[in-house]
């Protein structure tokens, strides 16, 4: 009897063992789960998708390779846009194609097509969080990385036979073409399927139908959802309207759109989508505030450049292109001894000066005049 009581104790003591332990890999799979959701949502945030690149040249080869190049340079802009102010993601687009690309970490083509001398594609660009900031610290560009609550949007194409809500559009096809599912103010389009179309029509939507709306925001695990409304008044203008609560605050856009020269109704209609996204970013930044080096205004100041070939002046350029704080190098006027360009930087002008001597450049006052040279 007592080797069974202990037997008893010891099979009692072991199940105890295992469940702990099972619990306790569970605690730890959780909050690996959590890190590796933290670690993607910061990467989601430096990914940009859907960038069209349509490029010619002599062959499709040298084509696609420029296509490349522009791909990055054009993601790197959007970049800035998510998460800076518009004045900084002005300025940031001095950066060169070199310095763009090395803070990409991959690419990925998403569709292509290429001929003779044409290349034309859409691309994912991956950017590396770690440079981008420090390129923005270098611009002088405060920034965000704090996204918001993910917004659900229901596109209503109000044409003459009545409102359009699941049915392919070129308003529908507007927002999903922003690809703002990893942006700082995350866009949700639902998908359009049967549980959508049964859940809600185009009517309820336009009406406001809290209860079918919720039923679509609690679907898409969203924190809200705002009706989108365009409605084509001539055949170059469209009246589109935005409106609802939000995590942004009340949102209340309504505004009558005219096409550009040569712009449908389509292309029309993704700028003014990008135009609304393009908003909302921006009241979200407010909202949040931004951190970094701040917004200090640029400046700028005239610069002498002496130099004995066109490679030292390459040379010279290239640094004073990647110099920390440098926006802008214009060049006023050239020839084969020198030039004289208009140098446009943000910080203080002590530390224009040390990062230059960083760069091996000198920049000092003679005469009246600044002058830039190699030492």
């Amino acid at each position: 009897m007592m080797l069974k009581r202990i037997a008893s104790k010891f099979v009692t003591r072991l199940v105890a063992c295992l469940i702990i332990a099972v619990a306790f890999s569970s605690i730890l799979s959780n909050i690996s789960t959590v890190y590796a959701q933290e670690k993607f949502d910061t990467k989601a945030l430096y990914t940009v998708t859907g960038v069209l690149v349509d490029v010619r040249e002599k062959n499709a080869a040298q084509a696609k390779l420029k296509a490349i190049s522009d791909a990055q340079l054009k993601a790197f802009a959007i970049l800035a846009q998510r998460l800076t102010s518009p004045a900084a993601a002005k300025r940031l687009k001095a950066l060169g194609r070199r310095e763009v690309g090395r803070m990409m970490a991959s690419l990925s083509v998403e569709q292509e097509r290429s001929g003779p001398g044409r290349y034309i594609a859409r691309m994912t660009i991956r950017f590396l969080p770690e440079k981008v900031r420090q390129a923005f610290q270098n611009a002088g560009a405060s920034f965000t990385e704090e996204q918001s609550p993910k917004i659900v949007i229901i596109p209503i194409w109000n044409g003459p036979e009545g409102p359009v809500i699941w049915q392919e559009n070129v308003w529908r096809q507007a927002w999903i073409d922003l690809k703002a599912e990893n942006s700082l103010v995350p866009i949700i389009i639902p998908l359009g399927d049967l549980n959508d179309s049964q859940a809600l029509s185009a009517e309820d939507a336009i009406a406001g139908h809290e209860t079918k709306l919720g039923a679509v925001k609690i679907r898409y695990q969203a924190d809200a959802i705002l009706v989108a409304v365009a409605t084509p008044k001539t055949k170059n203008s469209i009246h589109a309207t935005l409106k609802g609560a939000s995590p942004l605050g009340i949102v209340a856009f309504d505004k009558t759109y005219q096409a550009k020269e040569n712009e449908d109704l389509k292309a029309l209609s993704s700028r003014i989508a990008t135009r609304f996204h393009f908003v909302m970013l921006d009241k979200w930044k407010k909202k949040v505030g931004t951190k970094g080096a701040g917004e200090a205004p640029p400046q700028s100041f005239s610069i002498s450049v002496p130099f004995s070939s066109v490679a030292e002046w390459n040379n010279i350029r290239i640094e004073l292109l990647t110099t920390p704080g440098v926006t802008g190098v214009d060049v006023n006027s050239i020839s084969d001894r020198g030039a004289v360009v208009q140098l446009t930087y943000v910080g203080a002008f002590p530390d224009l000066q040390q990062a230059l001597k960083a760069a091996r450049l000198n920049l000092a006052l003679y005469g009246g005049q600044w002058v830039l040279q190699p030492f």
